[in-house]
């Protein structure tokens, strides 16, 4: 059996998310997107975890049910801490088999700071510390460094991040076996990463709104607990199937850039230059800092490393087709429409067969995910916190637009 699992996402007790990001609302959408196992996020939120205890049915096996779909316990945590005389801050993903094991984690990390005042806590300790409180407690909770890139937050990024990860971990680094791409880059990118290319790729949505579940995730088979998923994902076996991935074009920190003064590109070096119009220094995007850590050589490798697939969401796509606004009820109609027929939006995208996707949908639709799938796409970068857009072409030739 097929299941598809998105791990990373956050509850409206989390900082700019939205106030429909609840258990109900997750699990709708959860259906709708076509994800069969969910990460529950915020699980170091006391009045969160309160409503997760009431709410969930436990599976015994690790995993929890609500209105259909099976729930993992995760959250994300904001680590603040001083190394090598610079200020960091890193982002974490933990996962906990149960709420026995929740209790005893919050606990501990309750000593570190104030756990009620954000869905993702900041707790001034190392990563080094985090690990070793983990695997204290448990050897059954995981942990796995979130988007990794992200400038201000990733384990490698530009602004706070490290060169290598045993420079975060230290002698704990061995716990880790598994990193976050982020919608920034993708796998292909991380394997040009020579330091890195050891650990198993993941993806997940980071979503902070309910339609923006599944935007990234991970596809597996003959799951049936909490441990076969990080088994799976550890041992990198034939159970993890591939991750979905964004066009890493997309993020909003591929590409070297200011907002404010509408300036972007792609590095062709590793040159660090100042922005043009100000004078000030650029925001480096996620392309820039992984070419500097790969030394700019692209040797990807491909042998042992999990497969993976670009999707553009099913909105952005109809977006473009009809000439409408992504949010407009033209949009919203069709959307509705094509789940109603085929079941989810990664069916759609992803796992349907070709003849049955122009049999019954539109065939300006259909032609457009066929063209998504085979990535003939234009590419617009995001940079400095602004999304890039990918844009399909269309039966003659030119490309979309979509708002």
């Amino acid at each position: 059996m097929r299941e598809v699992v998105d791990l990373h996402l956050h509850s409206y007790f989390s900082r700019a998310t939205s106030k429909n990001m609840d258990l109900e609302h997750m699990a709708e959408w959860a259906r709708k997107k076509g994800v069969t196992i969910l990460g529950t996020s915020d699980i170091t939120h006391p009045e969160w975890v309160n409503i997760l205890k009431d709410k969930l049915t436990d599976l015994q096996n690790g995993l929890f049910e609500f209105n259909g779909i099976k729930f993992i316990l995760c959250g994300e945590v904001n680590l603040v801490f001083r190394k090598n005389e610079k200020l960091r801050k890193i982002h974490l993903l933990v996962a906990v088999p149960s709420f026995e094991l929740l209790t005893i984690l919050n606990k501990a990390l309750s000593h570190f700071g104030n756990l009620s005042v954000d869905g993702r806590p900041t707790l001034f300790m190392s990563g080094e510390q985090f690990i070793k409180i983990t695997s204290s407690i448990s050897n059954e909770i995981f942990v796995i460094p979130a988007h990794i890139w992200t400038p201000w937050f990733g384990l490698f990024g530009s602004k706070s991040g490290f060169d290598r990860i045993e420079d975060c971990f230290e002698d704990e680094t061995e716990k880790i076996f598994a990193l976050e791409t982020g919608l920034s880059s993708d796998p292909y990118m991380n394997y040009l990463v020579r330091d890195i290319d050891r650990f198993t790729m993941v993806s997940n949505s980071d979503a902070h709104s309910p339609e923006n579940i599944a935007r990234e995730a991970n596809v597996m088979k003959d799951i049936f607990s909490y441990k076969d998923i990080f088994d799976a994902i550890k041992n990198k076996d034939q159970r993890f199937l591939f991750t979905i991935e964004f066009f890493p074009e997309e993020g909003k920190y591929f590409g070297d850039g200011h907002r404010k003064c509408n300036v972007h590109f792609v590095p062709k070096d590793e040159k660090r230059v100042l922005c043009p119009v100000c004078g000030k220094p650029l925001t480096y995007g996620v392309f820039h800092r992984v070419m500097t850590l790969s030394g700019w050589k692209r040797e990807e490798r491909k042998d042992g490393k999990i497969p993976f697939k670009h999707i553009i969401p099913l909105k952005e796509i109809i977006a473009q087709v009809v000439e409408k606004g992504k949010k407009t009820k033209t949009v919203d109609r069709i959307y509705q429409y094509i789940l109603s027929i085929l079941g989810s939006e990664l069916n759609a995208l992803i796992f349907e067969k070709e003849d049955t996707l122009f049999s019954k949908l539109d065939a300006e639709i259909a032609e457009a995910i066929v063209n998504m799938r085979k990535e003939k796409v234009e590419k617009q970068i995001g940079y400095d916190g602004v999304y890039g857009k990918i844009l399909i072409k269309s039966r003659e030739g030119q490309f979309g637009t979509f708002d």
